[in-house]
């Protein structure tokens, strides 16, 4: 499965104007689902069966789809994935990416591609699209009304708009349900490799004095190697800000209220730990400033004896090319420090929003095909097909009943991953996929974060509660709060890398007047109206 979740493209306030300018003037403006389309020669509704299933459409249809990301697309039909779509629908898809500004002029320019996949949920194109794109209720109703058995009504529910209708349905979007089932993986990881963990006499690091020794252990044992890492920073906390404070169990609320996490207690003691740490030589000065590739090629030489890491998911070439270079060693979870108040993890992974959401526009040349793709996607057959790929082909079921890789496909993988990337695409096709699938195997080809994965059960919480809350953009909450952003991100990074505790407390105190100063009263209500709107949603009482 790969996730690149770090990749959130919103739209700016300029898109906004363009947003509500330029969609009211579309080529069809009604908003009840394609009000002039007509598939009467083609099939009758069918509650039971999906509507691909029925049309008897002869020549294919060609779908343009926008990714508003300058993401390297897919070739449709080249792949074993993507021919098995195109037969089953007759379909071919022309996919167009883009940034906000190339977005921006299609709404303008009132010629828009018939689906539209946004990065960002909050974004204004998003909280806009009943101007621009179909109802999915209504297109439901219209053209296949076996959409409706395929969506999650939690999820449907989350994404209406002050209309009472949902105009765009993501990816990866978890429900109570699918957290309560087990089978979503962590993505948030302590990890250690297996020799130095072995060779240390299997060592805790629940307490700070634990971790600070085994630090110290380790840079006495193995001076070639940097005791502690973490994700890269950027300019961001990376996996030292939420991920930890998830990590430590710190609370998503209090009291029914917004809680500032970055304040909790436990987490600054550890963020101190994290300073001690450092200041006994154990945290390199580079891993504050390392870049995505450096940070890689680091995992893959194994220059790390510990790592914290976020978006476990999307690190699995770097795993396994450690482990394929050392056999008989890996990178290993392990539980990593504990909250000093006995808090238990509560590990975040992709909430009821999901990651990428996708839309039908206005302009959609053919809009009972363009649902009955993302029927199509939703349901079960495309779900595996997408996941694991062809039966007989890429996957067989096991007496269990279970989906495991052939092992053909598994040896191809690990000798030659592009050629398996390009000759299959499992997994890549990934723009309604959904975690509750990984139930329906025995495993995924990722063998050096199987283990990692066995560690997280039962330690994720959904935090629905907190998700969409920051102010929105244009607002000058919005202005403010992207200050404090950038002001925590610099404020942490300086407590880590104090001289002494003098220094640490004088840069703590130094946000907390930032904080005052850049009207956090107000981030804090527009945060507590948030979160009331998603119990209203969620049909959770105060």
């Amino acid at each position: 499965m790969v996730k690149m979740k770090s990749l959130a493209v919103g739209v700016s306030l300029v898109a906004l104007t363009a947003v509500v300018l330029g969609a009211c003037g579309g080529k069809n403006a009604e908003n009840d689902g394609g009000k002039d389309f007509s598939i009467a020669d083609r099939y009758k509704l069918d509650k039971t069966k999906p509507a691909w299933e029925l049309d008897k459409k002869e020549e294919p249809t060609t779908l343009t789809w926008y990714l508003n990301s300058d993401w390297k697309t897919i070739p449709f039909g080249d792949d074993v994935t993507t021919a098995q779509i195109k037969k089953d629908l007759n379909i071919d898809v022309k996919f167009i990416t883009g940034d906000d500004t190339k977005l921006n002029t299609m709404f303008s320019g009132g010629d828009m591609p018939d689906i539209v996949t946004l990065f960002d949920p909050t974004s204004s194109a998003a909280k806009k699209a009943n101007t621009w794109a179909y109802p999915l209720d209504d297109l439901a109703k219209k053209y296949d009304p076996y959409f409706k058995s395929v969506t999650y009504d939690q999820t449907f529910k989350w994404y209406q708009l002050d209309d009472g209708k949902t105009y765009g349905y993501p990816n990866y979007s978890n429900t109570q349900e699918d957290y309560d089932s087990g089978v979503i993986p962590v993505n948030t990881n302590f990890i250690i490799r297996q020799d130095i963990y072995e060779a240390l006499g299997k060592p805790s690091v629940a307490t700070q004095a634990e971790f600070e020794n085994v630090m110290n252990q380790i840079k006495e044992k193995y001076p070639e190697l940097t005791p502690f890492g973490f994700s890269p920073l950027g300019d961001t906390t990376g996996s030292l800000g939420e991920p930890l404070q998830d990590w430590l169990g710190v609370p998503l609320e209090k009291d029914g209220k917004f809680y500032d996490r970055n304040l909790d207690k436990d987490y600054l003691s550890w963020v101190k730990t994290l300073n001690k740490v450092y200041r006994d030589g154990n945290i390199s000065d580079d891993s504050f400033a390392d870049d995505g590739p450096t940070f890689d090629e680091k995992i893959k030489s194994g220059k790390y004896a510990t790592l914290f890491i976020n978006g476990t998911s999307g690190l699995v070439p770097q795993l396994q090319t450690f482990s394929n270079n050392n056999k008989g060693n890996a990178y290993m979870a392990i539980d990593g420090p504990k909250s000093t108040l006995g808090n238990e993890p509560t590990l975040n992974q992709t909430g009821i929003s999901g990651w990428l959401v996708n839309y039908i526009t206005k302009d959609a040349k053919d809009p009972a095909k363009a649902i009955q793709l993302f029927t199509y996607l939703l349901d079960k057959k495309g779900q595996i097909l997408t996941r694991y790929g062809v039966e007989g082909e890429t996957y067989q079921y096991n007496q269990d009943g279970k989906i495991e890789f052939l092992p053909e496909v598994l040896k191809l993988k690990e000798d030659n991953p592009v050629e398996y990337s390009e000759k299959y695409r499992i997994s890549e096709f990934l723009y309604f996929n959904h975690d509750r699938n990984n139930a329906l195997g025995v495993g995924s080809t990722d063998a050096s974060v199987n283990q990692m994965q066995e560690w997280g059960k039962g330690k994720l919480k959904p935090h629905f509660i907190i998700e969409n809350t920051n102010p929105d953009a244009g607002t000058p909450e919005a202005r403010s709060f992207d200050g404090i952003k950038t002001k925590w991100s610099t404020a942490l990074v300086g407590m880590i890398r104090s001289k002494d505790d003098a220094g640490f407390d004088k840069k703590l105190a130094d946000y907390k007047t930032f904080l005052k100063e850049n009207n956090w009263d107000k981030i804090e209500k527009v945060r507590n109206e948030k979160m009331k709107e998603n119990k209203e949603k969620l049909e959770t009482k105060d």
